[in-house]
């Protein structure tokens, strides 16, 4: 395998070949997302895996295997990188950027220290992609909860949709707040967010939000040129699922503008996009 140089530092994307011998002279770009569930990971990455030269593969320590103790993460990790990992949206090829989606709460927050020493010395590229409006993020974990047991579609549960049809079919369900613990559930949200970007703020990394990505498509551009990757148009078939005012998909949406109003979660209770 030919030798490359490696420079750790916030600003520089560092490259660095793969164990596979074939791709010695082709370097590939390592990247991870690292993200809470119901971010718009799933659309973000479907909008990545269009780029002919993104491989990114998912959810992938989802299973407890996987991430149940560092030895396991970091044999699942080498797998992934070293273009070892096999699924419907893996591409393979050297010149592709490899990476995956790691939700904040998947053994990420457990061994920050040892998962910061992997990504610095493997040149991985960090994207957080994070929801500022936790008030909605709620709704779609309360919504999404629901259906796992309702399975409003034909009998079969759904995270993401790919019809206005479909999406209009999960959203007439509007969930129940807690109100009791809502401020501590927004709080908490925003400790781990807050938590994560700490832990792995040394990384070469970019924040992007959920709301901007939906308001500004050029958002997009700034991920290519994050990844040093030639510019395309960028496409996903999922649809939206709550759109509107948050008041068209709370049950009990009274309590709950007058849980928030007047704290620092006012700003959740108004349209953000």
């Amino acid at each position: 395998m030919a030798e490359s140089m490696v420079f750790f530092s916030k600003d520089v994307l560092i490259i660095k070949p793969p164990k596979r011998l074939e791709c010695a002279g082709n370097p590939v770009r390592l990247f991870a997302i690292l993200s809470m569930q119901r971010s718009g990971s799933g659309w973000f990455e479907t909008l990545l895996n269009s780029h002919i030269n993104v491989s990114s593969n998912g959810e992938i320590f989802g299973p407890n295997i996987r991430r149940d103790n560092i030895s396991s993460i970091i044999k699942t990790l080498d797998s992934v990188y070293n273009l070892d990992w096999l699924t419907g949206s893996s591409k393979n090829e050297c010149s592709a950027a490899i990476g995956f989606k790691w939700m904040l709460n998947q053994g990420l927050m457990e061994h920050p220290k040892e998962i910061l020493d992997y990504f610095k010395d493997n040149g991985i590229s960090v994207i957080f992609l994070l929801r500022r409006n936790m008030l909605r993020r709620l709704v779609s974990m309360l919504a999404n909860s629901y259906d796992k047991d309702a399975k409003v579609l034909n009998g079969v549960h759904v995270s993401h949709v790919h019809s206005p049809e479909e999406a209009s079919a999960l959203s007439k369900y509007k969930p129940t707040i807690n109100i009791a613990s809502l401020t501590l559930d927004l709080r908490e949200m925003e400790a781990t967010a807050k938590k994560a970007l700490e832990y792995f703020n040394s990384t070469r990394h970019m924040i992007l939000y959920y709301e901007d990505l939906i308001k500004n498509t050029s958002k997009l551009i700034e991920v290519q040129d994050f990844l040093k990757l030639p510019r395309m148009k960028l496409t996903s078939r999922q649809v939206k699922i709550h759109k509107g005012s948050l008041s068209e998909h709370i049950k009990n949406w009274d309590d709950v503008n007058k849980t928030l109003y007047g704290t620092t979660y006012k700003k959740f209770l108004q349209a953000d996009y």
